[in-house]
């Protein structure tokens, strides 16, 4: 009865839930094939060293970690069984009878229930290998997991240190190595330890790696903000295995260390790379030539700030308040922006490296692989074709490959030596890599220097790709605004729209439906960055223009007045009653500086101006998911915007009482306006021209574009309604010899006097601003309203 509702339901359910059924599917199958491989594995007894067969290496951890998280993954998603259970019902009532991969795949959930202490078991065979691949990292892993005062020491990514050997290519035994990502290291250690456990009792340099690792975070990605907080779930795993206290032990202490020491260590590292990405990417601007020998400095600068990052990023959310300074990075968008710059350098440089390298594969690489190959006692027919295939490959390259703008793909080349690493890899092997190990370090070179040739952008993906952004969207808008915040880092603002160009790089082909999701956001994003930049300099320049129209107020004639007054008084020594009146301060008082270190407040604005606007200026304009952004022109309409609402808004008309501002006040504030927005230009490549023609131009016509009031309609209303009345009522009257209209005396006083709004000087003004359209606008609607008088009046 219960399940008589379902009956009606069926084909929906089926329907509905199909697709995370076979998801689910697809994890089991893909499970079998992991074991299976493994299995594979260790019959071959494959040998693992990640500083010689690297791609082998970094491809079987990555497997057993993709593995690993996918398990966990799976264990987090509540309703896993309700939704196989519910479609298997479903599929029993419409076809008699229950999905064939049913019984395997419930046992599978149930097995998995705790997924690290199933595999536990389930690696007991696998230890072996899997052990042998992390305590490899020995040599790797502790090198790059140095203190900034480490780094510092060796002078680390920096060129100028030692001139001499400035064009010396940089070279490392363990290329792929020197890059290769901090957290996947991390993640390799901590979740293979767990796996092969037993090997931290045994092996000293197996469980340094295990506490290093733990002592440098508290929590690691599992897959994008999912995140997995490795010290309680270690010792919730080990506390049930006799004889562990020891471990359990060191996991508190490494706790402990984390919380205490990781965030102050990890703000000393974003510190240190500060100041050496912006060394290398000034010198490098400078001289793009060293992108040659110093393309891995370029790879290793950009990988060692994404994992600093990315570590701030993950952590931020998920550490203990009482540190909390730690992780509250005011200057990150200082770094992004570096690594922004460094990219850039490689993609407008990239043919000047690819000139290097296709010199230095064919002069250099493939005389010495042939001479490592020529030396090699047995070499099996296959493993020689392979070889010589290398050796021709790269003699038959040329600079006038490049030259011709010919298009490479090494991409054969390295899955060739991939397939080599697995063929010498095995116990069997006539030829053994691990007797040659030159050979691997020579050829993980090679690859390297070839992936400098036609892989650029896939290999800035893989060292500084920061698409995690996508997915922390509240600390992405935190860290802007805070960047926005701070005078000395609103230069550096434009990082944050160039981070949603990246966002398109975490899709995958699997799942082309995420596309637009992501794509939405990254636009979203860039759009609001952008707009919020423009925003703050436009309330920039409109205070700096509040300012220059207060000072050129103060040159109005009116304002001399009182000084003529003094002066006359002066001359007729007439004793005031008030004694030692205040003398006031003449207009230019401001510019005259008795002392540089004090700041003004217009000089506040300028700085933090010419910040904003380097930023604004920084590129013409940026790609994002197949759509152009503009930066200037943000600019640009939030200045036409707030050019017309000050101009209006100047007049200061107020209808209740019919006052305006006389149109030569008017004038002098446009003009102080316009000389402000003028000077733009010295910041940011804009054509502010074309802003005062639209404007200014709209302002000649009774409505401007968006259907508001304009200068042209406030004025003509007030002449016809409030002047041209007076004068019909008898109040004020033209006076020919002052070619101007005057008050008349009558019992009510006008609130204003119209020879001040119609004398030659107040008309000049009027018609400048009005222009010959707006001018014939006013006439117009004048002649108008006569005629209608002289009508009644005949």
């Amino acid at each position: 009865q219960q399940l008589a509702q379902l009956q009606k339901e069926k084909s929906e359910i089926l329907k509905n839930l199909a697709l995370y059924y076979f998801t689910f599917v697809d994890v089991m199958e893909f499970k079998d094939h992991v074991c299976e491989l493994l299995n594979t594995i260790d019959v071959c007894q494959v040998f693992f060293d990640i500083t010689v067969n690297f791609d082998l290496t970094k491809n079987y951890l990555d497997l057993i970690i993709t593995y690993t998280t996918l398990m966990i993954l799976l264990s987090r998603i509540e309703e896993r069984k309700a939704i196989i259970g519910l479609y298997n019902y479903a599929h029993e009532m419409t076809h008699g009878a229950s999905d064939r991969e049913y019984p395997r795949l419930g046992q599978m959930i149930v097995d998995y229930e705790n997924p690290l202490k199933k595999m536990m078991e389930e690696f007991v065979p696998h230890s072996k290998s899997l052990s042998d691949a992390l305590i490899s990292l020995q040599m790797v892993y502790p090198r790059r997991n140095l203190s900034a005062d480490q780094w510092r020491n060796a002078q680390l990514l920096s060129l100028i240190s030692a001139p001499s050997t400035m064009l010396n290519p940089a070279q490392s035994d363990t290329m792929p190595c020197e890059y290769l990502s901090l957290d996947a290291m991390e993640k390799w250690i901590i979740f293979g330890f767990i796996l092969c456990h037993g090997i931290l009792n045994s092996d000293a340099t197996a469980l340094n790696l295990w506490k290093l690792a733990l002592q440098s975070s508290s929590c690691l990605a599992l897959f994008r903000d999912e995140v997995f907080h490795i010290h309680k779930a270690a010792e919730d795993l080990f506390v049930n295995i006799r004889g562990y206290n020891k471990r359990i032990n060191d996991i508190r202490e490494c706790k402990e260390a984390a919380v205490s020491h990781a965030g102050s260590m990890h703000r000393e590292r974003r510190k240190f790379l500060r100041s050496a990405l912006k060394e290398l990417a000034t010198v490098l601007s400078d001289q793009p030539g060293l992108l040659g020998p110093k393309a891995l400095f370029v790879f290793m600068a950009l990988s060692f700030a994404r994992d600093e990052i990315i570590w701030l990023l993950r952590h931020a959310d998920n550490m203990p308040k009482k540190s909390a300074d730690d992780f509250i990075d005011k200057h990150i968008a200082e770094l992004i922006f570096y690594m922004e710059e460094l990219r850039a350098h490689v993609r407008k440089y990239g043919p000047v490296m690819q000139r290097y390298y296709v010199q230095y594969l064919s002069g250099f690489d493939a005389v010495v692989l042939n001479e490592l190959v020529q030396n090699l006692s047995v070499c099996p027919e296959d493993e020689s074709i392979i070889m010589s295939s290398f050796v021709n490959t790269m003699t038959s390259l040329s600079v006038k490959q490049v030259e011709d703008g010919e298009v490479f793909d090494f991409r054969g080349m390295r899955l060739d030596w991939f397939r080599l690493q697995a063929y010498t890899s095995v116990s069997k092997a006539s030829l053994g890599l691990a007797d040659h190990r030159e050979l691997g370090k020579m050829m993980n070179t090679i690859i390297f220097h070839t992936k400098m040739v036609d892989s650029l952008v896939e290999m800035l993906v893989e060292a500084s790709d920061l698409s995690i952004f996508c997915f922390y969207s509240r600390a992405f808008e935190k860290m802007f605004q805070q960047c926005l915040e701070l005078p000395s880092q609103s230069r550096y603002s434009i990082a944050f729209p160039l981070l949603c160009t990246h966002f398109m790089s975490c899709t995958h082909e699997l799942c082309p439906e995420e596309r637009h999701h992501i794509g939405d956001r990254s636009l979203s994003l860039c759009n609001m960055f952008l707009d919020e930049m423009a925003k703050q300099a436009r309330n920039l320049i409109t205070d700096i223009c509040t300012e220059q129209c207060t000072l050129s107020d103060q040159l109005l004639p009116k304002h001399c007045a009182k000084t003529i007054s003094q002066a006359v008084n002066k001359k007729s020594k007439k004793q005031t009653g008030k004694k030692g009146e205040p003398e006031r301060e003449k207009p230019g008082v401001e510019s005259m500086r008795k002392n540089r270190l004090v700041v003004t407040n217009l000089d506040k604005l300028h700085t933090a101006l010419s910040e904003l606007c380097f930023s604004i200026n920084y590129v013409p304009n940026m790609v994002v998911w197949e759509h152009t952004f503009t930066p200037r022109e943000y600019l640009t309409s939030h200045l036409e915007i707030r050019f017309t609402k000050s101009i209006v808004g100047m007049t200061m008309y107020n209808q209740a009482t019919q006052e305006i501002a006389k149109p030569s006040e008017l004038l002098t504030s446009v003009r102080a306006y316009m000389t402000v927005l003028q000077s733009i230009e010295n910041y940011v490549q804009i054509d502010i021209t074309r802003v005062f023609n639209n404007v200014l131009l709209q302002q000649t016509q009774h409505l401007d574009s968006h259907g508001e009031p304009t200068i042209t309609s406030l004025y003509t209303n007030w002449y016809l309604e409030t002047l041209l009345r007076q004068v019909s009522n008898g109040h004020i009257a033209y006076f020919p010899a002052m070619k101007a209209f005057v008050n008349l005396p009558t019992e009510n006083e006008l609130t204003f006097n119209a020879e001040e709004y119609s004398d030659i000087s107040e008309m000049r003004a009027l018609s400048e601003l009005l222009g010959p359209y707006g001018m014939k606008f006013l006439s117009e609607s004048l002649m108008w309203h006569i005629s209608s008088q002289v009508a009644e009046l005949k």
